[in-house]
């Protein structure tokens, strides 16, 4: 009962918003002769009791009075090391909270440890350690202090010093720890400090949304992205609000947020920040450059005049969260106005915890570090190859005229495969459509490596029949629209390839077999199909000298996609409605007719199209191909 009641506390707590940043933060239960404390690395959101560790408290108790190294950092390796020896299961992996030992010395069976923004603005604040006491009367404060062994003996000291239990502990630059016999009593004491908090805090961060140049954006983003890495295994996360607008208009409006102001700020986003009044390639490069000399590691934080704020790292979850905590500096930095203003993470803990911070390494996939877009992707062979290319480690941008539809995809693919994924609303036939697409997926993510062109429309019918609207339709989707889409997706590809001479990327049309084939009674369709393999030759000299690979893939009979079998609109209905094939009395009639033209006797599947992609791809000496994908019907000549 205790550990279920343990884990709603943590889970609660985890999902409250602004109560805990990056899925920081930290919970214990102490039973009889046992700390049950959150593992390291794990988010308090959606915890399980495989998101704890169990340790012996009386060995923590010895550890405690021991002594250690004089050097502060050999101290904390030391402690910590008895920490791990305390482990009631030495062998399960699992990494317990640089902070045990301070939950150990904590008096209550329950502890929490939270760094909600407004509490960071009172313990980041000049005034804060008065006013804390005039809140909590009975709480302790503790000066700022590297996070760890050296925290619990400060925090032992206060204690034995009060001469009495306290419940509430303040840490300057730290956030708060509760402690209590029951999850209600922490409640309740949460509930009366956050309430005290909103009546205090006048000032607060205008993070609305606001009006940005939205180009100037998108062609900055590669060239950050790509300076950060040359290989472009890398995101970075763009972001605009009234606030980050105000503090980008001059180098000094950003001095005011430039300094971190908590631990988390440091292992996220770094002991520094950059501001950039231009961002052409020279510019960025050399300002990475002398940044790294004069830090130790690139910025994880750029914030260029007037554009707005970029956040880097070498997984899309290292920027985002970068992104995140960095808003997050910036509101205590607002906040902390109301205690007095803000005093920042002293230098000496910033070079401790900048040198601390663990480079994780990640499971590399074969396109980890990869964007794609994919048009026509709410559905369909669309919806397949991004989740296949999701499976492989991209981040995806599903593109559609549907939005509902490629936000309902792009949520499955991040739920099902863990991949980064974005809906983007897209008219490929519209200039301007097309425009922002790009320019939205750049944003997202920070650059493109592969654009899969695969929007495309049937209208069967004989020349009796044809419409000057149908074929024109046809034209402008699977033909028009891939002149839009290729000029303005090479135009992000050209700025990578620019900062980084060797970098190449990909485009690739989802063609048809019927571009190697003329196709009976379908020709709007086929016509447009064989202009693209014209267009992708074409494009593939083009490109050629900037890296970027441009291909086909050439499906035959996707019987089972809704191209196919859509009961109203579906080539099935169409091709009997047109008589295309001889005798069919039915659509199954129909399909047996395909099925029996393909050598390997079935329709092509969606996985068969994404492992061509995938070859593609992968394949850097390719160029100007169309690979068919058609079961021997139709072959390479």
């Amino acid at each position: 009962m205790s550990m279920e009641k343990l884990i709603a506390m943590t889970d609660k707590y985890g999902k409250t918003p602004s109560f805990v940043i990056a899925g920081g933060g930290n919970t214990s239960l102490k039973e009889g002769g046992t700390l049950y404390i959150k593992k390291s690395g794990v988010s308090l959101a959606g915890i399980t009791e495989e998101g704890f560790t169990s340790l012996f408290r009386d060995k923590l108790d010895v550890s405690l009075i021991k002594s250690y190294s004089e050097d502060a950092a050999a101290a904390e390796e030391e402690a910590f090391s008895e920490v791990m020896s305390a482990k009631t299961k030495w062998d399960d992996g699992k990494i317990p909270s640089v902070e045990t030992f301070v939950h150990e010395v904590l008096p209550g069976k329950y502890v929490l440890h939270i760094h909600p923004t407004a509490v960071n603005a009172l313990t980041c604040s000049k005034n804060g350690k008065a006013e804390a006491a005039e809140m909590f009367p009975d709480s302790i404060w503790v000066d700022e202090c590297i996070p760890g062994y050296a925290l619990s003996m400060k925090v032992k000291k206060a204690l034995e010093e009060k001469h009495a239990p306290a419940q509430c502990v303040f840490v300057g630059n730290h956030g708060v720890f509760f402690t209590a016999d029951s999850t209600e009593e922490i409640d309740v004491m949460v509930g009366e400090l956050m309430n005290k908090l909103d009546v205090k805090i006048k000032k607060r961060p205008d993070f609305s949304e606001c009006e940005f140049n939205q180009t100037a954006a998108a062609k900055i983003a590669p060239v950050l992205r790509m300076t950060y890495d040359k290989n472009g295994k890398a995101f970075a996360v763009f972001t605009a609000n009234r606030e980050v607008m105000s503090l980008a208009k001059s180098r000094e409006s950003f001095s005011s947020v430039s300094a971190p102001t908590t631990p988390d700020h440091v292992m996220y986003c770094g002991k520094a920040a950059l501001f950039l009044e231009y961002a052409d390639i020279e510019t960025v490069k050399g300002a990475f450059a002398k940044f790294e000399e004069e830090n130790g590691n690139l910025p994880k934080i750029v914030f260029v005049k007037d554009v707005g704020m970029f956040a880097l790292g070498s997984t899309y979850k290292k920027a985002k969260n970068a992104a995140e905590v960095f808003l997050d500096n910036i509101a205590i930095t607002e906040e902390a106005e109301n205690f007095g203003g803000i005093r920042p993470l002293s230098s000496s803990i910033t070079d401790y915890i900048d040198k601390k911070t663990p480079v994780i390494s990640c499971e590399k996939k074969p396109l980890s570090g990869k964007i794609a877009v994919i048009t026509g992707s709410a559905q369909g062979f669309g919806e397949g190859i991004a989740r296949y290319l999701a499976t492989e480690g991209a981040a995806v941008v599903i593109a559609d005229m549907n939005y509902a539809g490629a936000q309902s995809t792009a949520d499955a693919i991040k739920r099902d495969t863990g991949a980064p994924a974005v809906a983007v609303a897209a008219n490929v036939s519209d200039e301007e459509s097309v425009r922002s697409m790009i320019e939205k997926a750049v944003l997202s993510f920070g650059g493109l490596d592969v654009f899969v062109n695969n929007a495309g429309i049937v209208r069967a019918g004989s020349l009796e029949e044809m419409t000057k609207q149908n074929f024109e339709l046809v034209t402008s989707v699977n033909y028009t629209a891939y002149f839009l889409c290729a000029k303005y997706a090479s135009a992000v590809m050209k700025i990578q390839r620019a900062v980084s001479p060797e970098y190449m990327s990909d485009i690739i049309e989802i063609n048809s077999k019927s571009g190697l084939s003329g196709s009976n009674k379908n020709f709007a369709y086929a016509g447009s199909k064989f202009g693209g393999i014209g267009l992708t030759e074409s494009f593939a000299l083009e490109l050629a000298p900037f890296g970027i690979k441009v291909n086909a893939v050439c499906p035959g009979n996707f019987l089972d996609g809704p191209l196919w079998s859509d009961p109203v609109k579906g080539l099935f209905v169409q091709y009997l409605n047109a008589g295309k094939v001889p005798g069919a009395k039915t659509t199954d009639d129909v399909r047996r007719f395909y099925e029996a033209k393909v050598p390997l006797g079935r329709g092509c599947r969606i996985e068969d199209v994404a492992k061509a992609v995938m070859y593609i791809i992968g394949q850097a000496y390719e160029t100007g191909q169309a690979v068919p994908v058609t079961g021997g019907q139709e072959m390479l000549k």
